[in-house]
C-alpha cells in the first residue's frame, strides 16, 4: 500500500494550492496551503483521497479528519468548513478527488445485483478506511496524466472501478442512494438542490416536504441526518458563504449584499455572518483580502 500511495504522490506533484483540473473528467487534485476561506464553502458530491498530511471538514456540528489511511465520501451538496494539515513529516497536505456523476454511477449499478435492506436517517458523509483495491483503481486513472491520449477510451474504466470499490465499501449504500430514484437520500437531494438554486427565496418547510413527499416531521429528520443541518441552517450557510465571495471580490457593501442575498435585515446578517466566520464582515473579508495581496506580493 505504501509503494501505491508513493506512486499516487508523484502523480499528483505537480498539483497548486486550489483546484487543479488533471485532464481527466471529474477527477482533480490540490497541494500545500489552502487559503481559510476558500476551505469554507459549497463542497459537491465527492470522493476525496488524501495522499499526505489531513483535513479536517466541520458539517453543522460534526466533524471528521482523514488522512492517508482513510478517505471521504460526500454523497449531496453540503456547505462546510475545511482545515488541512501538513504531514508530521512536514510534506504539504496532498490530495485527490472525484467529482461524483449520479447518471454513471446509476449505469454502474444497472450492471450489479440489487442489494437487500437499506439505510435509514443516515449522513450525507463520512470517512471509511482505504484499501489496497482502491488505491490501485486511484493508481491507474492517475497514470492517465501521463497518458493523456488514454483518457477518452480507459477514464471511464478506471472511474467505474473506483466507484465499485467505493460501493463495495461502509460507504457504497451512499452511492447506491443518491442514484436510485425514491430513496430517502435521493430525495433530500431533490430539495438541497432547490435551496441552492433559490437561496435567496424565503424558505418554506412544507413545500420542501411536498417536494421529497415526505410529512414535514420526517422531512426534517432526514434533512438534518443527511446534512447535519435543519433546512433553515442549511439554506442560512449557503447565503453567508455566497455574501462571503461577494464581499472579497468586492461586489457591494456590507447592506446590499445582505440583502442581495435574501436577508431583511442587515443588523441580522451581520450578526449571524459574525457568529459564523469569527468576524464582522467588513473586518473578516478585509483580512481575507489582505491576506491575497500579501500571498502575491
Amino acid at each position: 500500500m505504501n509503494a501505491t500511495l508513493d506512486e499516487l504522490r508523484r502523480l499528483a506533484a505537480h498539483a497548486e494550492n486550489r483546484r487543479t483540473e488533471t485532464g481527466i473528467p471529474r477527477v482533480a487534485m490540490v497541494q500545500g496551503a489552502i487559503p481559510e476561506h476558500e476551505l469554507a464553502a459549497v463542497y459537491d458530491p465527492m470522493i476525496n483521497l488524501i495522499l499526505t498530511g489531513s483535513k479536517t471538514m466541520t458539517v453543522g456540528s460534526r466533524t471528521f479528519r482523514y488522512d492517508p489511511a482513510t478517505y471521504f465520501v460526500m454523497s449531496v451538496d453540503l456547505p462546510a468548513v475545511g482545515a488541512v494539515h501538513p504531514a508530521e513529516t512536514g510534506e504539504p497536505y496532498l490530495a485527490i478527488s472525484l467529482k461524483l456523476e449520479p447518471t454513471i454511477v446509476a449505469n454502474l449499478l444497472a450492471d450489479l445485483p440489487k442489494p437487500a435492506g437499506g439505510e435509514l436517517y443516515s449522513s450525507g458523509f463520512s470517512v471509511a478506511p482505504v484499501t489496497h483495491e482502491l488505491l490501485d483503481a486511484w493508481a491507474r486513472m492517475l497514470r492517465l496524466i501521463e497518458r493523456p491520449s488514454d483518457i477518452p477510451a480507459l477514464a471511464p474504466a478506471y472511474e467505474r472501478e473506483i466507484l465499485y470499490r467505493v460501493l463495495q465499501g461502509p460507504h457504497g449504500w451512499m452511492l447506491r442512494d443518491i442514484a436510485a430514484p425514491g430513496t430517502n437520500l435521493s430525495r433530500i437531494g431533490v430539495t438541497i438542490q432547490w435551496i441552492r438554486e433559490n437561496f435567496t427565496k424565503p424558505l418554506k418547510v412544507e413545500a420542501l416536504a411536498s417536494m421529497a413527499a415526505l410529512s414535514v416531521s420526517a422531512f426534517h429528520r432526514h434533512f438534518k441526518a443527511v446534512t447535519a443541518l435543519s433546512p433553515l441552517q442549511y439554506q442560512k450557510r449557503i447565503r453567508l458563504l455566497h455574501a462571503r465571495s461577494l464581499l472579497i471580490a468586492g461586489e457591494g457593501n456590507t447592506t446590499s449584499i445582505a440583502f442581495g442575498v435574501g436577508y431583511e435585515s442587515a443588523t441580522q446578517f451581520s450578526r449571524e455572518y459574525s457568529r459564523f466566520f469569527g468576524l464582522p464582515p467588513s473586518k473578516d473579508s478585509l483580512r481575507i483580502v489582505r491576506g491575497i495581496h500579501a500571498a502575491v506580493a
